[in-house]
């Protein structure tokens, strides 16, 4: 039995442009203390860095002259890695959970599809409604649109659910599906 290899997931590298890498001749200074030094040339900047024994960082490129600060590498890239990582934290995911109905459901199955639907939108995920006609079942396309729209009536009866059709139904072959979203998330 072989084992397949997985590569361990690249960690998020913020790349900086720090002391020497930094190629422009002329910056706009901020020292240690948060306090503006003003214009002046990369190579007198760099030499203020080395006095204060900390680094040259490039904090906004696209000024004109870019704008560095004086401060330590380390600390500043640890900082960016933390913004980053919260910001990662404070995304909400949201999935896409799929209910299947048929034209000939049965009552209490529907029930069920019912209370799984409404969980998922309490939850905060998209709910796809699917039906898939088979058969003879293709020759009376009007009573699966009329089943889901019936289904999607008694999602909409439900207290504390605001239902918005994200995609409306649509039909595609023998397939009818709606996209509902809740919208009190």
């Amino acid at each position: 039995m072989r084992r397949k290899f997985q590569r361990a997931k690249p960690k998020i590298q913020v790349f900086i442009n720090a002391n020497e890498r930094i190629r422009v001749p002329e910056v706009f200074v901020i020292d240690e203390n948060g306090e503006a030094l003003g214009s002046m040339s990369t190579f007198a900047a760099l030499q203020k860095a080395r006095e204060a024994e900390l680094d040259l960082v490039e904090v906004n490129p696209k000024a004109n002259p870019p704008i560095v600060k004086i401060m330590d590498l380390g600390q500043f890239k640890y900082e960016q890695e933390k913004k980053i990582h919260k910001q990662k934290v404070q995304q909400k995911k949201v999935d896409t959970k799929g209910i299947r109905l048929s034209v000939r459901i049965s009552e209490h199955d529907s029930q069920v599809r019912l209370e799984q639907g409404k969980k998922f939108l309490a939850k905060g995920d998209k709910l796809r409604v699917e039906l898939v006609l088979k058969g003879r079942e293709k020759q009376h396309p009007e009573i699966a649109a009329e089943t889901i729209l019936q289904f999607v009536k008694e999602l909409e009866k439900t207290e504390g659910l605001s239902l918005i059709r994200e995609q409306d139904l649509t039909k595609q072959g023998g397939r009818f599906t709606i996209l509902l979203v809740n919208k009190s998330n």
